[in-house]
């Protein structure tokens, strides 16, 4: 899952209107210190938060913990951000609670990640990418149907997205429902021939059917484009327990 996108600067109003720059440049300079550097990010947002920063500091202190792994506490702080964010800054409330919900994830906690991105969607329902975070946490925690439904709901907002597509396939293919996973592949691939993932779900799709070639072709395929991902290092493994078996 993708790591949560910097979002608009959410500094609280500066006392004077040409305050406004400089808020939005410190800001700015925090979030990418917090994504670089997450150390020095943290203690950046303290001490700008200990000069009136606000809202903003308290943002870039939460990404700087996703950076240094505490995703529990940083999840916990997004969370409270957004509850205070939601009478006068809704929208921004909204983008903060979406990166609640992928700490969450990224903490495992599947069920607190659930209710965020529920909440996140009874504020906003039509919402592809919060319909495909609530899919992968669903998909994460073997609530397959569920994810099918939120991913149905998605490809009807975002007809033929690539990434949707697979994530239904796999969830498809868990549910032995191996002919719609592949028609879901089939069209993903048709939009985005070298998508990584399309090709790794594949892959396992033709090594279920007894395609061991064909399942070799696809993870070297995704392997050549996406080194060093997930995704790669996913193909790389089944390459080699396909490997064992050949054996």
């Amino acid at each position: 899952m993708p790591s949560p996108s910097v979002l608009r600067p959410l500094g609280a109003a500066p006392a004077r209107a040409q305050d406004a720059a400089e808020q939005e440049r410190e800001y700015r300079d925090c979030m990418v210190l917090a994504r670089a550097a997450p150390a020095d990010g943290f203690e950046s947002a303290l001490a700008w938060a200990s000069f009136g920063g606000g809202d903003g500091a308290r943002h870039c202190a939460a990404v700087a913990l996703i950076g240094l792994g505490q995703y529990r506490e940083a999840a916990r702080r997004l969370e409270r951000l957004a509850a205070e964010l939601r009478a006068g800054k809704a929208a921004l409330s909204l983008e903060v609670l979406v990166q609640a919900g992928q700490a969450w994830v990224l903490a495992g906690d599947a069920t607190r990640a659930h209710a965020v991105q529920s909440a996140a969607l009874d504020i906003d329902p039509d919402n592809v990418e919060l319909l495909l975070d609530r899919g992968i946490t669903l998909a994460t925690a073997k609530n397959y149907w569920e994810a099918v439904d939120d991913l149905n709901r998605a490809l009807e907002l975002a007809p033929a997205r690539p990434d949707l597509l697979t994530l239904r396939a796999s969830a498809y293919r868990y549910l032995d429902a191996l002919e719609l996973a592949r028609d879901d592949l089939a069209l993903a691939l048709t939009h985005a021939p070298n998508n990584p993932d399309a090709l790794l779900e594949r892959g396992m799709l033709r090594r279920l059917a007894g395609d061991g070639a064909g399942a070799r072709d696809d993870w070297l395929r995704a392997i050549a484009l996406a080194e060093g991902t997930p995704t790669a290092e996913a193909a790389r493994a089944n390459l080699e327990k396909l490997d064992v078996k050949v054996e």
